[in-house]
């Protein structure tokens, strides 16, 4: 269905009230997603890019249903991923000659994914396209997310079309940020931007430098997923801008998993004597194999510091804790800190084996861990709370 943003300006997408996972299992979509394709009608008619591949042929149809699809004088697709390129293949097969915008890398994408030869423009930041009253400028944005990204920014109507950047995967009957409740949308921007961004934060706060280089009067950020933002756009870049340098709350996390509940004791105990020292530190206790990987990383995205524990199992550490700090490295975090523990019978290897996942992943090693055999005592336990004592203090001595 067809909403007005504007006189020129319509929204073609799709939402995707039912999308629970994304990336493949990677990432949880609970509040589930829309994909935002974009129509402009000036005196020529551009589509910006389509939508995921199980909506290819509704996604034709309802374009049918609003415009002449024979008379689209341009496709601009933005990004080659499968989420908003997966169209493509249906809609070409009635307009095949109808030339698609995109980065030299977006023409390499397409084409591997759909091994078609159409009439691909290649393009670069500073290249423009005149549609009548209005011109369209592309800025690549390599790396936001992927190497073909690229932005389209509108000159007369003050809109930048941003495709990864700026989005949410939120699914609402509502087009616009300011329309839906707001700890709601800044949640799932952060998780966004935490779970997609992070990796490439250093990028992502160039790139904004360059755009406000360009002294672009911006009104609207109409991203690729969930809300267009039309009122104060700027607070979304801002916060971006916030999130890209290094950003920590006064918060710790404490990750873990466990086979008898030992290392969940040890946890729990350490938690306890972090508090006793700190009441205003958020403490967030959550275990690897329960509790969604989105979420695990949202909020070690969030935390100035992690504790990461698990048993010693077969010379090493659970697969849970294994599969969490691989995605942790990827995520590329600078200055923040961590430590390890854990439980064990015979052998004891897996707090050492975290500690040195962690520093190759960028963390400030506070302190070679700890480790109690078997499980927890009352002496153990209270080792444990003076363990989360010395985390808050080893703060304290290096502020």
């Amino acid at each position: 269905m067809k909403k007005q943003i504007n006189e020129y300006i319509s929204w073609i997408g799709k939402t995707d009230w039912e999308l629970k996972k994304f990336h493949g299992d990677e990432f949880t979509t609970n509040k589930g997603s829309s994909y935002n394709a974009y129509l402009i009608q000036d005196e020529k008619t551009v589509l910006i890019d389509t939508v995921w591949l199980p909506y290819d042929k509704e996604f034709v149809k309802n374009l049918k249903q609003e415009i002449d699809i024979s008379k689209i004088d341009a496709i601009i697709m933005q990004h080659g991923e499968i989420d908003h390129s997966g169209s493509l293949v249906e809609l070409m097969r009635e307009i095949p000659d109808t030339p698609i915008y995109c980065t030299a890398n977006g023409v390499k994408s397409i084409k591997g994914q759909y091994h078609q030869e159409w009439n691909f423009i290649p393009v670069k930041t500073g290249d423009t396209l005149n549609i009548g009253k209005h011109t369209l400028k592309f800025i690549e944005a390599p790396m936001l997310h992927w190497p073909d990204t690229m932005f389209t920014y509108m000159e007369g109507a003050d809109v930048l079309f941003s495709n990864d950047g700026f989005g949410q995967h939120l699914a609402s009957e509502y087009l616009y940020a300011d329309e839906v409740e707001q700890s709601v949308l800044w949640e799932q921007a952060l998780t966004y931007y935490a779970n997609i961004l992070a990796p490439f934060g250093l990028l992502v706060n160039k790139k904004i430098q360059e755009i406000l280089g360009m002294n672009l009067k911006i009104q609207m950020i109409c991203p690729s997923h969930g809300l267009i933002w039309r009122k104060n756009p700027e607070q979304i870049v801002q916060k971006y801008l916030e999130w890209a340098n290094n950003y920590k709350e006064n918060q710790i996390t404490i990750l873990y998993d466990t086979m008898w509940n030992s290392t969940r004791k040890m946890a729990e105990s350490i938690a306890e004597g972090i508090q006793e020292v700190d009441k205003k530190v958020t403490i967030k206790i959550m275990n690897t194999s329960r509790d969604d990987k989105t979420e695990v990383l949202t909020e070690v995205f969030k935390s100035k510091m992690i504790l990461v524990g698990s048993p010693t199992v077969n010379n090493g550490y659970l697969h849970s804790i294994a599969g969490i700090l691989e995605m942790i490295r990827g995520m590329k975090l600078k200055n923040k800190k961590a430590a390890a523990f854990g439980s064990y019978g015979w052998s004891g290897e897996a707090v050492g084996q975290i500690t040195e996942s962690l520093k190759k992943s960028g963390f400030e090693i506070i302190n070679d861990g700890m480790k109690q055999m078997w499980t927890p005592d009352e002496e153990m336990k209270k080792q444990c709370i003076e363990f989360g004592k010395s985390m808050i203090e080893n703060e304290k001595e290096n502020v």
